[in-house]
């Protein structure tokens, strides 16, 4: 449910509202909006009717049931987008940030040169793997720790965030430390588990949608961040799986208006990814601004054919400085900039 607070709600208002519904058993999330504030509460064995006593507090304006299984990510909590700041980079806005870097860390000097390529260009976030989640146990799994040190460095030479992706549970504490945003990546978004620890982080979380995953199983991923109090989430489109083998995944377009219709959380789309081979990562990611999305995710190599990871996605930093400019005109064109 949604306690929707007065317009002239005070502070103190807010806070007891929180405390009371604590002490109901409910779990509290307050949420800001621009007009009034809100508060999530959700909870499982409490008395519904409980409410009751909560909507006769001071600067409460009325309680509203939420009708969809994703609560804290629905639009019914929060009409207006989600600004969520990474480190001054604000994504759900007028503006479409750029993330770029390649799909794993290599080396130090490559991932420094990577950022002062894409930073050039005019990327606003680098990414990079430390840690690789690969089809087979054979293929390069990143350089860990010593990976992430790089990207360390690597913002430390150019002031870029960092956005790195984190695999397993016991490793958030490690990139905590190291990283801007977490990235979690399709394989895992259903590790409830790790889900659940992010939540409980202060940091960004950048959420791919799984290959085989709903709109609604995606939005219900995120609500396992959410819940746990995290509320800095940031989708991400990657493509998913059909039987058209032509591309690596098919890039399913109708996620960015279906999920601004559905939830206030900015999405973004990783034409990379779902494209699978570079020539068509200029066309997709246009389309990606085209169609509303709140930023790219893109994989640029200083010599993408000896990229050590998805080198056929990969794209040079000559292209992606022409394909910066494309993406400025359609995105002038749309009302947006970069």
């Amino acid at each position: 449910m949604i306690v929707v607070m007065r317009m002239d709600a005070e502070e103190q208002h807010l806070k007891d509202v929180v405390a009371r519904a604590e002490e109901l058993g409910f779990s509290p999330h307050v949420i800001y909006g621009k007009e009034r504030n809100v508060i999530g509460i959700v909870g499982t064995n409490v008395k519904k009717d409980s409410v009751c006593v909560i909507s006769e507090m001071p600067g409460v304006d009325n309680i509203v049931p939420i009708s969809k299984p994703y609560k804290l990510a629905s639009k019914e909590v929060k009409p207006e987008t989600s600004i969520v700041d990474v480190c001054g980079v604000k994504f759900g806005g007028g503006e479409i940030p750029i993330i770029a870097g390649p799909c794993s860390v290599e080396s130090e000097e490559q991932i420094v040169r990577s950022a002062q390529m894409v930073k050039a260009a005019g990327a606003k976030i680098l990414r990079g793997g430390a840690f690789k989640p690969r089809t087979s146990p054979y293929a390069f799994q990143g350089h860990g720790e010593e990976g992430l040190k790089y990207l360390a460095t690597a913002r430390q030479e150019t002031g870029l965030p960092v956005c790195t992706e984190v695999v397993n549970p016991r490793n958030v504490e490690l990139v905590y430390k190291y990283t801007d945003m977490f990235q979690v990546g399709a394989r895992n978004i259903q590790n409830f588990a790790l889900l659940s620890m992010l939540g409980q982080t202060d940091k960004p979380v950048l959420l791919k949608r799984g290959m085989s995953t709903t709109i609604e199983e995606f939005l219900m991923a995120a609500e396992y961040i959410l819940s746990e109090g995290n509320q800095r989430v940031i989708l991400c489109e990657r493509g998913i799986r059909t039987f058209e083998t032509a591309t690596r995944n098919t890039l399913d377009i109708s996620c960015v208006p279906v999920v601004k219709d559905k939830s206030h959380l900015p999405i973004i789309i990783d034409p990379s990814h779902s494209g699978g081979h570079r020539q068509y990562v200029s066309a997709l990611s246009k389309s990606a601004i085209a169609v509303g999305a709140d930023g790219v995710i893109i994989e640029v190599h200083p010599e993408p054919d000896k990229a050590w990871s998805d080198a056929a996605q990969t794209i040079s930093p000559e292209h992606f400085i022409q394909l910066m400019g494309e993406m400025r005109a359609v995105a002038l064109a749309v009302g947006r900039y970069m």
